[in-house]
């Protein structure tokens, strides 16, 4: 196995004792199992932007803070300068969210360090004491999938309610860990209060869940959790052990398409007005 350049340094610092095997690879990154000082871990090392499949990511940073006016604006020129600080911004976002959402208790893994382009976290394990399977390599009766759509669920709320969403959540980025769902891969995660893609984001993550865990119990395809949690989250009535159905009802109301053409039409007339 040849070892990735990233994780060379590392070694060499006695951060990691042993690259073991690979464990899976992504659009974002590859993993791989070592042997750290915290015993066995996992190592996810972020690929270059140019050997990534993911590109449409003016949704995801959209909101994201830099440090400083000169580096916001390299980003936005797109200088070389520019692309680095973009890269580090996203691997950050990952980072930061991992640390966050671990401090505040939720299901996600415990990151132990990052550097130069590598995460080291805790590897998540069924109860066999293997790497823990993602939910799309599961199945499930009814009664079970029920229950890790409601898991699951109440850590995307958890999250919300944290200000962040997982941007890209589906059946393949939940581990089932001895211990109940786990929620991974984060680079994606975005600001609930500052992206105005935030509402449907949020509604699309739920949705990929609950359509994947509708396979195997049909009876949960009406579920409306997302735009259940979204609308408490606007209304400041979200918190993290908020009771939640899965029952939503959108608007009724009939837009007054005549009265907002009218108003436009009272607009322009007074612009004209005020220019003569």
């Amino acid at each position: 196995m040849k070892i990735p350049d990233r994780l060379l340094p590392l070694l060499e610092q006695g951060l990691i004792h042993e690259v073991i095997r690979p464990l899976m690879s992504g659009k974002e990154a590859a993993v791989y199992v070592v042997a750290a000082q915290e015993g066995i871990c996992v190592a996810k090392v972020y690929k270059d932007a140019e050997h990534r499949s993911f590109r449409q990511r003016a949704a995801y940073i959209e909101g994201r803070q830099v440090r400083n006016s000169r580096q916001r604006r390299a980003m936005e020129k797109g200088s070389k300068y520019g692309r680095e600080q973009t890269e580090a911004a996203w691997q950050n976002a990952e980072v930061d969210a991992l640390y966050k959402l671990h401090a505040a208790g939720l299901r996600v893994p415990r990151p132990i360090m990052f550097s130069d382009g590598v995460l080291l976290m805790d590897m998540v394990m069924n109860s066999d004491g293997e790497p823990a399977p993602r939910l799309c390599d599961c199945n499930f009766t009814p009664e079970q999938a029920w229950r890790v759509l409601e898991f699951v669920v109440y850590q995307v709320a958890g999250m919300l309610c944290n200000g962040l969403i997982h941007g890209d959540l589906s059946e393949y980025n939940v581990l089932l860990a001895w211990d109940g769902p786990m929620i991974i891969d984060l680079p994606q995660a975005i600001d609930a209060a500052h992206n105005q893609s935030a509402r449907s984001l949020l509604v699309r993550d739920v949705e990929n869940i609950t359509n994947f865990l509708a396979r195997s119990n049909p009876g949960l395809a009406e579920a409306r959790f997302g735009q259940e949690m979204w609308g408490l989250y606007e209304r400041a009535q979200l918190f993290p052990d908020t009771p939640l159905t899965g029952r939503w009802r959108g608007s009724t109301r009939r837009v007054d398409t005549r009265g907002v053409m009218r108003e436009i039409e009272d607009s322009a007339r007074e612009a004209r007005t005020r220019r003569r």
